[in-house]
């Protein structure tokens, strides 16, 4: 099979030289280097764009550095360090000027990008650590991610790799991973880290060798067979390094940096900055009906954004309708929520689709918006738990900012699921007669809703609903049409 060259996110565009003249001059990575604009990418990731900085660096601060210090160490101390880390892995993380130009970008040019890797680090390490030690592949090699995609699951190269092991299409459908219009599992964390773990496995069946296999899942064995030959049989990457692809140059040399920069990020005064969410705040269900993420993010009160982000394999923001069950990362709170309402969501497909299947009774009482009115004695973990929610999902049902409530307060423990975001009106229970109403997104105005409603006004809205001057709310329900007759 012939495998494409990748051209990679940690591409080094270094003038074509010989690594002994390398390492007699210092190295500078230019302004156009793929590797910086992928780590600019990583500054738009929705679940750390906004993360504070962590101001608790007791724990990493061993060396009291002030806030603003950048520590320089001369190279015999580098040198020292990647040596003990030499020592502990399989993998050849030697010393040289190549090495310390990564190291600059990424403990000096990249620092605010460093730390957020270190946090995105707790939410993707342990599945990495998981399915390296299934295969028998050196830890380390959870690393390779932080190169290829900067723990980005939405990653796309130029090329068109995706996902955080920047698969190409053909190899990722050589190794399982389904793509079409709906799905792409290049992008889902489970499936696509056991993809690469099996691929990294049979590449070094080849080779015998760690460094030549990460030069090999960036460039195919093709490309490292043909510098091996031109080097004149060497099987080192340092001795075929002038023959490989100007792409693959860098990969090693920045995955060494990579290494290095994670073991020793407190020596350069950098610290991770903590994720929206750690991988023990994540959790899976399996779904075997189609669905809208929309839908989901109405009924447990979150945003569509941050399902989107949890869920990259949903390429339009929709499950299909699959013949196997497909699973779904929601965060670990809101999962009672969902398995307590599965069918108010299957019945908001149907309800949009209604030649897909005949709704019954029940399933038309779902999809109605329920109700607790608090009594005298009752606590929130209480009412959560009578209707199989967390605390803080009924909280942000509510709107609520701490556990105050009243008795005789209204509180809303099931929300109308949504249909897809262009088709959100959704229609009350039992007949025509209930009218019509619509669940607002994000971004949303009267004008906006108006259009897509046919023969409907700004006018018309403000009538049918009172309050309305006090502005439109995700997850809220308007009026569109009012009841007939």
């Amino acid at each position: 099979m012939r495998l494409l060259l990748r051209i990679p996110l940690i591409a080094l565009l270094l003038p074509c030289a010989t690594f002994a003249q390398d390492e007699s001059r210092p190295v500078a990575i230019p302004a156009d280097d793929p590797v910086l604009a992928r780590l600019d990418d990583l500054a738009n990731l929705h679940w750390i764009k906004h993360s504070p900085f962590s101001t608790d660096t007791t724990h990493h601060n061993v060396h009291g550095f002030t806030a603003d210090h950048v520590p320089t160490w001369n190279e015999e101390a580098m040198r020292q360090r990647l040596a003990v880390l030499d020592a502990n892995t399989p993998f050849n993380l030697l010393y040289n000027r190549v090495v310390q130009s990564y190291i600059d970008l990424y403990a000096v040019r990249k620092r605010e990008m460093t730390s957020r890797m270190l946090g995105l680090a707790e939410l993707y390490f342990p599945t990495f650590e998981e399915q390296l030690d299934r295969y028998g592949i050196p830890m380390e090699m959870k690393y390779l991610a932080v190169v290829e995609s900067a723990l980005n699951p939405s990653a796309r190269s130029r090329a068109g790799a995706v996902g955080l092991w920047q698969f190409m299409l053909p190899t990722g459908k050589l190794y399982g991973l389904k793509a079409d219009s709906y799905i792409d599992e290049r992008h889902d964390v489970y499936k696509s880290t056991e993809a690469a773990c099996r691929y990294l496995k049979y590449l070094y069946g080849i080779y015998d060798d760690w460094e030549l296999a990460l030069a090999a899942y960036n460039c195919g064995p093709g490309n490292v067979n043909k510098a091996i030959r031109r080097s004149g049989g060497a099987k080192d990457y340092w001795k075929i390094y002038e023959y490989l692809p100007r792409e693959t140059r860098g990969y090693v040399p920045a995955f060494i940096a990579v290494n290095y920069i994670f073991e020793h990020h407190a020596d350069h005064n950098i610290y991770p900055v903590a994720p929206t969410y750690c991988a023990y705040e994540v959790d899976t269900v399996r779904v075997c009906f189609p669905l809208d993420l929309s839908a989901i993010a109405v009924l447990t009160g979150g945003t569509v954004q941050e399902l989107k982000v949890l869920n990259p394999m949903f390429k339009l923001g929709i499950i299909p309708d699959v013949d196997q069950a497909v699973t779904v990362y929601l965060p670990k709170e809101v999962v009672p929520v969902f398995i307590s309402n599965e069918d108010v969501l299957r019945y908001s497909y149907y309800a949009a689709n209604p030649g897909s299947a005949p709704p019954t009774p029940e399933a038309r009482e779902l999809v109605t918006e329920k109700h607790h009115v608090v009594r005298h004695g009752e606590s929130l973990g209480g009412i959560a738990g009578k209707y199989g929610l967390s605390v803080e999902a009924l909280k942000r049902l509510n709107g609520l900012r701490n556990n105050t409530i009243y008795p005789g307060q209204k509180l809303v423990v099931r929300k109308a699921a949504a249909h897809s975001p262009e088709r959100t009106a959704i229609t009350g229970p039992g007949s025509d007669n209930s009218g019509q109403y619509y669940v607002v997104q994000n971004g949303d105005t009267l004008w906006s809703i108006a259009q897509r409603h046919p023969g409907v006004s700004v006018d018309d809205l403000r009538r049918l609903n009172d309050g309305l001057m006090n502005g439109l709310k995700p997850g809220s329900r308007i009026l569109v049409r009012p009841p007939r007759g």
